[in-house]
């Protein structure tokens, strides 16, 4: 059972505030999420990190809505971005650019441009032609595009393919030998300083092998671009520590992870810059829907819900399980799929799973919801995004209007 999402009296709480009455009062499909989770995931994580004292860049992605947002700025946190937009939200949301860093491999020219103007930290560059890019605008701006080349260390990470990117079948970085010669290569254009090197190696990871492996491939690397290069101070070691989806399911704790990697940080005398994503807000959210249809087909049950593949796409995208809880406890458990609305042969949330025993009306919560679950919806099938709710302790926010009808036409002519 996870802290954020407690029963009292059969009833499911988020902190102190009843999932039912939020559900009543603001519909479903519904996001919930605890503020306090969101706190304490980074005071925690802050706190086992401590011996680098690292630049925490919350990863956007995972969540950006600007209620989690201000809640991690509030806290200190830096933010890492994939995009313009993201860039948008994080300063519309009050954070300092100089505690930014802009990761992704298709930045456009405008994009670019952009980050420059606002005068975030460095560019996670993952390619030669990227870096000539950066370095043509920043030129015409008259700024100077610090970046980080992202440097592929080909660690296979034990987790889903969809979501591993550190190996070289993926698309992201370099590997070693070609990394020492970008970085020279860059250190010769104009309006550029190397000022760093970055690593991902996946996402979801349970162990702390894999980062230790990494960061073995790659430091003894740091030491020679930092005695080449003055400007070489940072080491960005990217995000990936995984958490609970599954109740038998053991999270890899902040302080194993930081027990491998802070001795081997140390050594090679660099600035840190973690980018935690689902860590911080993956067990903070959970998603509210109600129970439509119980159909007995001729060799299974299916659940029919107000949720779907468009709310949220983990299980089809990526296999994923999340565990489904009754807002209000009832006896007893049936086998059966629970399902969307959607008309698609995907559109699941859980497969052939031991449910609550649920009736029409019903409420049931897909937890572990946090992250990468709003931020994928899509309006297909023409259905409005969920609204959002954000709770601390007995107070609970819209921090994200439901979607109309008319908000999935408003831009169209």
């Amino acid at each position: 059972m996870l802290d954020a999402f407690t029963y009292r009296r059969g009833e499911l709480r988020a902190e102190g505030v009843s999932i039912a009455k939020l559900a009543l009062r603001h519909g479903t499909p519904l996001y919930v999420y605890s503020r306090n989770h969101l706190r304490r995931q980074y005071r925690t994580l802050a706190r086992a990190m401590a011996g680098v004292k690292p630049l925490i860049c919350y990863s956007v992605k995972a969540n950006s809505n600007a209620a989690v947002l201000r809640t991690f700025l509030q806290e200190g946190s830096g933010l890492d971005i994939v995009s313009g937009g993201e860039l948008y939200r994080a300063i519309r949301a009050g954070a300092d650019p100089r505690r930014i860093v802009f990761a992704g491999v298709g930045k456009t020219r405008e994009e670019i441009v952009y980050a420059l103007r606002q005068g975030i930290l460095f560019f996670t560059v993952e390619s030669e032609p990227e870096a000539d890019r950066i370095s043509a605008c920043a030129r015409r701006l008259g700024r100077t595009g610090r970046i980080a080349f992202r440097v592929n260390p080909d660690v296979d990470a034990g987790t889903h393919k969809h979501i591993t990117t550190g190996t070289h079948e993926n698309k992201f970085g370099l590997d070693l030998q070609r990394t020492a010669a970008a970085c020279e290569r860059a250190a010769r254009l104009p309006s550029i300083e190397v000022v760093g090197l970055h690593m991902h190696i996946g996402s979801q990871i349970l162990s702390a092998r894999p980062f230790a492996q990494a960061l073995r491939k790659v430091g003894a690397f740091c030491g020679e671009l930092k005695a080449r290069y003055p400007t070489f101070l940072y080491l960005d070691i990217g995000g990936g520590i995984g958490i609970r989806y599954r109740p038998e399911q053991q999270p890899l704790a902040p302080e194993d992870y930081a027990a491998v990697m802070i001795p081997l940080l140390r050594k090679l005398g660099l600035s840190v810059v973690l980018e935690p994503g689902r860590y911080l807000v993956g067990n903070a959210g959970a998603l509210v829907c109600r129970v439509q249809y119980v159909k007995q087909g001729s060799h299974k049950r299916f659940v029919v819900t107000d949720a779907g593949m468009n709310d949220l796409i983990r299980p089809l995208l990526y296999e994923a399980y999340h565990e489904v809880l009754p807002v209000v406890r009832r006896r007893g458990s049936v086998r059966a799929d629970l399902v969307g609305p959607i008309c698609e042969s995907g559109d699941y949330l859980a497969l052939d799973r031991q449910l609550p025993a649920a009736r029409e009306r019903d409420l049931l919560a897909v937890m572990s919801a946090g992250a990468y679950g709003f931020a994928m919806a899509s309006n297909y099938n023409s259905r409005p995004r969920a609204a959002e709710i954000m709770v601390d302790g007995r107070r609970a926010w819209v921090i994200r209007k439901r979607e109309t009808w008319q908000d999935l036409v408003r831009h169209e002519l």
